[in-house]
């Protein structure tokens, strides 16, 4: 597995995410190795070609938001199972808007250079730092099939989200909410199984729950789709 990122053990994320990815390669009797993809190193997609799965990770704004939209472009493109939680959402859709609906314009509010840009990433009107909320899951999605519960509780560090007055355009295609808050606003994304195997994107930080000794349900899911491409790939 790739872990998009540049790595800062000060972030609680990425503390906890060897824990996650350990927990749940235990959990699903998987033979697992990672290796960290710092975004500047991200060059070319022969540096993203040996990898089974990549996961986007928290951290952002990244030393290169080319090389982080790369390596998403790659997986999207390529049918490589997805995940991206915190940053990798917001990055995730940036990808999205570009490649998928030709927006060259989209940008990140974080990063954004000049005026003019369509911020398809914005501030939240509240901020989700060190908060938890209780999430509902959408019935038939694969995040839902991850949880196996309708309702669920993760935890954010988090300042921005999707800019809903592009979610109707975002979503006109293989792009469906997965989850969302307890006001209706959208948590969670993927790519329908029949355009993507494994593609979820989060806001919020479920690599987390490992700090606490726990596989992460979603992470589970996201090891056992690698061990999957793994498998079809020989």
């Amino acid at each position: 597995i790739g872990v998009v990122g540049d790595r800062d053990d000060t972030i609680a994320a990425h503390r906890a995410l060897p824990i996650a990815l350990d927990l749940a390669a235990q959990a699903e009797s998987v033979a697992l190795r990672y290796e960290w993809l710092a975004t500047d190193a991200i060059d070319s997609a022969h540096r993203l070609a040996p990898f089974d799965a990549l996961w986007c990770v928290p951290g952002s704004p990244y030393r290169s938001m080319q090389g982080a939209l790369r390596a998403i472009r790659h997986a999207r493109e390529n049918g490589v199972p997805f995940l991206g939680t915190c940053g990798g959402f917001q990055h995730a859709v940036v990808e999205y808007a570009r490649h998928v609906l030709g927006w060259h314009d989209a940008d990140h509010a974080e990063t954004a250079d000049g005026e003019g840009r369509r911020l398809v990433i914005s501030a939240l009107e509240c901020s989700l730092v060190e908060v938890s909320e209780t999430l509902t899951a959408v019935p038939g999605s694969q995040l839902a099939a991850a949880y196996g519960t309708p309702t669920f509780d993760e935890g954010y560090r988090c300042r921005f989200g999707l800019n809903a007055e592009f979610l109707d355009a975002l979503l006109a295609g293989p792009l469906t909410v997965a989850a969302r808050g307890p006001a209706g606003d959208v948590r969670a994304l993927e790519l329908r199984p029949g355009a993507h195997p494994f593609y979820l994107l989060t806001l919020f930080q479920p690599e987390r729950a490992a700090l606490q000794g726990r596989a992460p349900p979603l992470v589970r899911a996201f090891v056992a789709a690698a061990a999957q491409h793994k498998t079809g790939s020989r």
